[in-house]
């Protein structure tokens, strides 16, 4: 049972997607909800370890959660995104996919060393694309204080590498499986 079973209940599962035998977890459903989406960001903020300098959000639904995030907490918003969509001098971080790799990246100067830095993304599974914003991050010199998300995938250990990599995680809402 999660902890908060008032949020799993905006969060529409869609059966066999992408493909069978997977549980989709679509978040829309509780962005369409105004309360739901308040209280997100509110627990969130109260979870929150603080004081940080930056909100790190992961392309592309991290960004809503990342900005809605700032506001409260008196920090900027750094936007992690796939290799190639930032303009200007960048630094990247590949990472595993199931099938191949992939490359994260954020702007080379949008971070001071010694910033404070909050990740944030919508949902955690594996923690590939986390454990690799975490490693950009660290190269860039900030200090990744906490890692936060909507959903969490237990079964599937994301949170728990991230744990391992030194990164304290905090979640609203688990769901068995994949």
């Amino acid at each position: 049972m999660t902890a908060n079973p008032d949020l799993a209940a905006l969060i529409r599962t869609i059966p066999d997607f992408p493909r069978p035998g997977i549980q989709f977890r679509d978040i829309t459903t509780l962005l369409l909800d105004a309360q739901g989406l308040a209280m997100s960001v509110e627990s969130m903020a109260a979870s929150a370890i603080g004081p940080v300098d930056l909100v790190a959000g992961i392309e592309a639904r991290g960004f809503l959660f990342a900005a809605a995030l700032a506001i409260p907490l008196h920090a900027g918003v750094l936007l992690i995104r796939k290799d190639g969509k930032l303009p200007g001098v960048t630094i990247a971080e590949e990472y595993a996919l199931e099938y191949g790799e992939d490359r994260i990246a954020m702007h080379a100067d949008s971070c001071a060393p010694g910033a404070r830095v909050l990740l944030v993304d919508d949902l955690i599974a594996t923690g590939g694309t986390a454990r690799a914003a975490v490693r950009l991050l660290r190269r860039a010199g900030a200090e990744v204080v906490q890692a936060q998300f909507l959903v969490d995938l237990p079964d599937l250990g994301g949170a728990d590498a991230l744990r391992a990599d030194g990164v304290d995680v905090t979640s609203l809402v688990s769901f068995p499986g994949h």
